[in-house]
């Protein structure tokens, strides 16, 4: 790429030859991070990579498209599983305040939105691209519109991405751009005029980032640079255009120093020596080749059988009847001692390709880690329920383990780009509404009860008299009855400045997206009607550890549950209860 490369715009066009080429892998490996985009993208869509205006008997079964849907679904995370914290103990408290207002915001700057594209290039093409812009909410960048990059490593080597423009759009694109102060030899409106010359409806913009001569900023002779800071990260943004001679000329709309690359990159399944992970459809490409090629031979198959053929031994039938002429009932003539037979089309082969799509199909979702019920097919006659239900537990162990990577690297993105956006708009004066949920509704009532019941003792004690517990136990139930009739949808109030330079955290949540909601129900009924049947095992200190563990190791949390409730002094069963429940909780986590 380095060869001849004397300014900007040779670094582009040689950047775009070496890009075409592919690199070796491994031994006997070649691989074109371009070729590999273009067709992930192809496959997805029912696309072919060549002669795809000639669909003639070239049927395309898609098999890729439901089950990366089924990735997408299940590797993905919502707006509300990011949590946001205030990173200080003295103030933990009014992290629900936090939390609240960035499910609204954050749905208002449509990081949701972010979230699925961020997924969705994750999966498809095995890499996401991330870019930090002047909003809250990032870019995801299009691999597909990567002009040229290292095919190694993405982003510790020169890259450009191709931006292509309408005139109304180029100019709000970026303020910055075309202006002399910051190095621009063109303004927007004459590369506008250069590609209406052209006749060119889209201008195409190179934006490029990276290590490169520190000259191409300062404009100065390279014997004027000292070697050891002769190169510097910076950005370019560049175009061409036709000159008279039909030769390639490029001008510059920005170019300036770029101490902080801001661009962020999470590979998928990583593989050694290439840029990009191992993407979802690439996982596909042979099954979705073959099952082709199958239902291609198949058609031809039906094609031949569609058509009813006869053949006859009389040349003068032959020459002057043909059946799609004749009337029903109609008498043929044939020659003496001649006849005439249906021809045998009937495809006898049909099952066996038929047996090899099904085959590729099967192994297609083994490779996608797409079970028969993440795809919406009901299970295979006579499967056990039980059996079915730890399947599908089983069949989401791998999309957790990269739910978990993208949760982390979330977790990054809030930190470094997000929150100082956030932090600015929480600083502000914020009124507000929002649903609690049952926890958070629990959690605002003792707090609203234990304030006005301080304030009810303070107001005994300052007029004289004892505390009395009874009527302190009235008011309370009073005020826990008064907040919980206004219901789970509350307004929210924070102050101007109360927010104002909060140390935030933010922890993305993905926990109650990997429980499976049937399990955990028929666990938690399981401990209850335990508890029903012998309400006397949570006297019993040992009885107490045992049932501790077997929730522990259940996935339950033995918080969720009082071990120690007052004492019942006429138990309604004697003799004890069942231990059923509690081995039916025990066969539930064994197959989970």
């Amino acid at each position: 790429m380095s060869e001849q490369t004397h300014n900007i715009y040779d670094l582009i066009t040689n950047g775009e030859n070496a890009y075409a080429k592919p690199i070796d892998i491994e031994e006997g490996w070649s691989w074109s991070m371009k070729d590999h985009l273009r067709r992930s993208f192809l496959y997805l869509n029912s696309q072919f990579e060549e002669n795809n205006e000639d669909r003639d008997l070239r049927p395309n079964k898609n098999i890729i498209l439901p089950i990366m849907n089924v990735q997408h679904r299940t590797e993905g995370f919502d707006v509300k599983d990011i949590e946001i914290y205030i990173d200080n103990p003295d103030e933990y408290y009014k992290s629900l305040l936090i939390k609240k207002f960035h499910h609204k915001w954050a749905l208002r700057n449509e990081i949701d939105t972010f979230i699925d594209e961020m997924v969705e290039s994750y999966c498809n093409y095995g890499g996401a691209l991330i870019k930090k812009t002047d909003k809250a909410r990032p870019e995801v960048i299009d691999l597909r519109n990567i002009f040229f990059c290292n095919q190694t490593d993405i982003l510790n080597y020169p890259f450009a991405i191709r931006h292509k423009y309408s005139a109304s759009q180029l100019r709000t694109a970026n303020s910055k751009w075309g202006k002399t102060e910051n190095g621009a030899t063109i303004d927007i409106d004459g590369l506008i005029l250069l590609a209406k010359k052209e006749n060119d409806e889209d201008i195409e913009v190179y934006e490029v980032h990276g290590l490169m001569p520190k000259e191409w900023i300062n404009d100065n002779e390279p014997n004027e640079i000292d070697e050891d800071e002769a190169d510097v990260s910076q950005v370019q943004v560049v175009a061409f255009y036709m000159d008279s001679d039909k030769r390639k000329q490029g001008v510059t709309l920005f170019k300036s120093k770029e101490p902080k690359l801001p661009f962020k990159f999470i590979s998928r399944d990583d593989v050694e020596g290439r840029a990009l992970g191992r993407g979802g459809v690439e996982e596909l490409f042979e099954a979705q080749v073959w099952t082709n090629w199958d239902e291609i031979k198949v058609t031809e198959m039906l094609n031949a059988a569609s058509k009813t053929l006869f053949f006859s031994d009389d040349a003068k039938f032959k020459t002057t009847n043909n059946l799609n002429s004749v009337d029903n009932n109609e008498v043929l003539g044939l020659t003496d001692g001649k006849t005439i037979q249906q021809l045998d089309t009937y495809p006898r082969n049909l099952a066996v390709f038929n047996d090899s799509v099904e085959r590729w199909q099967n192994q297609a979702q083994i490779l996608g880690s797409a079970s028969e019920g993440n795809l919406g097919e009901a299970p295979s006659s006579g499967t056990p329920f039980k059996l079915f239900e730890a399947q599908q537990i089983e069949a989401q162990g791998m999309h957790k383990y990269r739910q978990g990577k993208i949760a982390v690297f979330m977790d990054e993105i809030y930190r470094d780009w997000v929150l100082p956006y956030l932090g600015k708009e929480i600083s502000k004066e914020q009124t507000f509404m929002e649903e609690l949920s049952a926890d958070e509704m629990q959690m605002v009532v003792d707090k609203v009860m234990l304030k006005k019941t301080n304030e009810f003792k303070k107001r005994m004690i300052l007029s004289l008299q004892d505390i009395n517990e009874e009527l302190v136990t009235d008011f309370e139930e009073v005020v826990r009855k008064e907040e919980s009739k206004k219901g789970n949808k509350r307004f929210f109030e924070i102050l101007a400045d109360e927010m104002r330079e909060k140390d935030l955290g933010v922890m993305t949540n993905i926990a109650g997206k990997q429980k499976n909601l049937a399990l955990m129900t028929d666990k938690l009924v399981n401990v209850l009607r335990q508890f029903i049947a012998t309400p006397q095992i949570r006297q019993d200190p040992e009885m107490v550890k045992i049932l501790n563990v077997v929730l522990e190791s259940s996935g339950l949390s033995p918080m969720q549950f009082n071990s120690a409730p007052p004492q019942i002094q006429q138990p309604q069963q004697q003799g004890g209860g069942s231990t059923e429940p509690l081995q039916d909780l025990s066969q539930a986590n064994q197959q989970q």
